[in-house]
């Protein structure tokens, strides 16, 4: 009995030395953080707050203000939108290596890529402009243009075209060939047989595309070195007031008369061919084009990009209040 009591009063030693211990230790922290500067708790406090922002942005949903109108009307310029950053992938650092993902963009998701023409000023440079983005919730932005502008370093645009697929265009309208089929869809026709939530938005007039041949056509005659007939220097100068010209219809133009005038230069028939059998889209890339299609400096441009290189998916409108909803 004398030793199972010496054994009781031990452990009930131990136990009231232990507590007593850790209520000093408790105790301790709390004067601590009274005697605390209330600067320096301020600080620890936000940069607490901004690594959870910085987690949050870099891995799930990142903040972005749209800058242009090429997305109207399903974006607007200055929305304010969160990005799904995990379903394609996040990347492990800005601009660096992505996280594989299972998921891969669907034709019609709208889309947020690093923009082809950007020109980086130094990986150093990216990350802190990237993490004051991110941090003010996209309020800030470093990165500007000498103007004062922010550089466009990425582009939203809609997922139109998937590996496999042609495309042409027609006064502006997008025909579409599927991969496996042999003709030709309008891509209205598709939307509407798709039951798909999303408009596209014209700014240029029917009525306009002649004027806009003939400014191709006379672009062509001073290529050659010719002189320019008066009926046709007189439609190019109305087509050259349009604000919202359709480039890709004057290319056209140019090119065809340039190919009729010398088809023995085969570059004028390689570029033709873009024209008039449409672009492919490799696989492993997609083919990204704006809602507005009249001012959205697309894929049509700078052509499809690699599936790898889209860091998330349009979410959420989240400001102004009056827009707040999905992105469709």
């Amino acid at each position: 009995m004398t030793e199972q009591a010496d054994f009781f009063d031990t452990i009930q030693g131990l136990t009231e030395a232990y507590l007593s211990r850790r209520q000093r230790k408790h105790r301790l922290r709390k004067e601590k953080q009274r005697a605390k500067n209330p600067i320096l708790d301020w600080v620890e406090a936000f940069l607490w707050a901004a690594g959870v922002v910085l987690l949050i942005n870099q891995y799930l949903f990142q903040a972005y203000q749209i800058p242009s109108g090429s997305m109207i009307d399903t974006l607007l310029i200055k929305d304010r939108i969160f990005v799904n950053k995990i379903i394609y992938g996040p990347e492990l650092l800005p601009g660096i290596a992505k996280l594989p993902s299972p998921v891969k963009p669907k034709r019609n998701d709208v889309i947020i890529f690093e923009n082809p023409s950007y020109i980086s000023r130094g990986p150093v440079f990216d990350i802190a402009q990237r993490v004051i983005y991110m941090l003010t919730l996209s309020l800030v932005d470093i990165d500007r243009e000498k103007s004062g502008e922010p550089k466009v370093h990425f582009l939203i645009k809609r997922a139109a075209g998937m590996g496999g697929d042609r495309f042409i265009t027609e006064e502006g309208d997008l025909k579409i060939r599927f991969a496996g089929e042999d003709r030709w869809m309008d891509e209205r026709e598709y939307i509407a047989r798709r039951g798909l939530g999303h408009n596209l938005s014209r700014l240029m007039e029917r009525d306009a595309y002649p004027g806009i041949v003939a400014a191709g056509r006379a672009a062509a005659y001073q290529d050659l070195g010719l002189a320019l007939p008066e009926d046709l220097a007189a439609a190019a100068a109305r087509a050259n007031t349009l604000r919202y010209p359709d480039y890709l219809a004057h290319e056209r133009a140019r090119l065809e008369l340039l190919h009729s005038a010398r088809p023995q230069e085969s570059r004028y028939r390689t570029l033709l061919a873009r024209h008039t059998q449409g672009w492919y889209v490799p696989e492993g890339r997609i083919l990204p084009l704006g809602d507005n299609r009249d001012n959205s400096r697309d894929g049509r441009y700078f052509g499809p990009v690699k599936v790898a290189k889209i860091l998330g998916k349009g979410s959420l409108i989240y400001w102004p209040l009056k827009r707040i909803g999905p992105i469709r």
